[in-house]
């Protein structure tokens, strides 16, 4: 980075240096007058223009030392104040920010004072020259330092989302599990049982009235069918059959053949995720789908799935009414549940009025197919009516 650049991040943070040291004074005032409204208020703004600043350290911070330096705020819930002050009094991170606000200022003012003092002499120029990189580094690494979490602290947050998600995913395979227990005995069976019987009644009356046999044969046969039919729902619902034959692009083009709107199908992945990932993205867009057909009031949908930089990314978006909420039902908390087991994020964008936006990201590596169709890029529209 230039130097003449760096210089003027002194500047900036020599100015934000005596804002940071109005704002401590005011965070002493605010924690004082805490007791009454104006003290909440007062505190409200004062940690407004704190995350402000910070963030602007943070952006000084990640262009001196080439590095990302990530805003780790915890997002704030849409409740009341209430809600959201106890967000961000359980966020470590408003603490840190306030021990930074406290001490960065000094810092900030001997670092900024140095460098701008240097560039203004005639002869401290050279000193200015060599001198400025090595003093902004060492400030940025100072301002990281504070306003972003450590790599064991990211190790350990890490930890505890994994353990949150791993419980998310036993709850889901356990629900699955019932699931799955109350469709065979709900459905095949008691088809299966309603055919032994029919079987064993066919059989006593085989001799003495063989018209009453055969008919109780033919209700067995239809019993057999339905039977059949009910497996095969819960194996579909297990992992699709159109998974495993045709891959991930043309199962997801199947699902877009089913909807009453037409849907464009956008697929361009060299290579098949692994087939757990497959089925995972595969159910996230069949809940999608089913969402638009039911909530949704649109006319057109599309899909797209591509995978770039080891992340696998589906897009199902529609032209609906928009305001969908993803934490109003059990589906698409089901489908965030499925994606974490994979390390994986969804999210949603569903303004009034529409669009509809769900994103669905995975991490995963291609791998290698000789299935040509369910690899190469394709474009695919559904046989949806005009």
């Amino acid at each position: 980075m230039s130097r003449l650049r760096l210089t003027g991040y002194a500047v900036a943070q020599f100015f934000l240096s005596i804002a940071m040291l109005v704002l401590a004074a005011l965070w002493v005032v605010g924690g004082v007058l805490v007791v009454v409204w104006v003290g909440l208020a007062l505190l409200a703004g004062t940690l407004a223009a704190t995350r402000a600043i910070a963030n602007a350290h943070r952006t000084m911070a990640a262009r001196t030392l080439g590095q990302p330096v990530p805003v780790p705020y915890r997002p704030l819930p849409d409740g009341s104040f209430f809600d959201k002050a106890r967000v961000v009094l359980a966020d470590p991170m408003t603490w840190r920010d306030l021990a930074w606000l406290f001490v960065a200022p000094a810092v900030g003012l001997v670092v900024s004072l140095l460098v701008i003092v240097l560039m203004l002499g005639v002869v401290t120029g050279f000193i200015w020259w060599f001198a400025t990189p090595p003093l902004m580094t060492a400030r940025a690494y100072f301002d990281r330092f504070f306003l972003a979490y450590s790599r064991t602290e990211r190790l350990e947050q890490r930890v505890q989302v994994l353990t949150e998600s791993r419980a998310d995913v036993v709850d889901h395979s356990a629900a699955e599990l019932r699931r799955l227990e109350r469709d065979l005995h709900d459905g095949a069976q008691a088809r299966l049982v309603a055919l032994s019987m029919s079987l064993g009644m066919a059989d006593a009356a085989f001799e003495e009235d063989p018209d009453k046999a055969r008919q109780l044969v033919q209700d067995a046969r239809s019993t057999t069918a339905a039977a059949i039919g009910d497996l095969r729902s819960v194996v579909r619902g297990i992992h699709p059959p159109v998974l495993a034959d045709r891959g991930l692009a043309g199962a997801v083009a199947a699902l877009a053949l089913d909807m009453a709107i037409p849907v464009q199908v956008d697929v361009r992945l060299h290579g098949r995720p692994p087939a757990p990932v497959e089925a995972c993205v595969y159910f996230g867009v069949a809940e999608c789908l089913a969402n638009i057909g039911k909530h949704a009031g649109a006319h057109n949908a599309w899909i797209t799935i591509g995978h770039e930089g080891g992340l696998l990314r589906t897009v199902v978006g529609d032209d609906g009414r928009g305001g969908a909420d993803p934490g109003s039902g059990t589906g698409m908390l089901g489908v965030m549940r499925r994606l974490a087991a994979f390390d994986g994020t969804m999210s949603v964008s569903s303004p009034a009025g529409g669009p509809t936006l769900v994103t669905l990201e995975v991490p995963c590596t291609l791998q290698a197919t000789v299935d040509s169709g369910s690899s190469s890029p394709r474009t695919t529209p559904s046989s949806g009516p005009a």
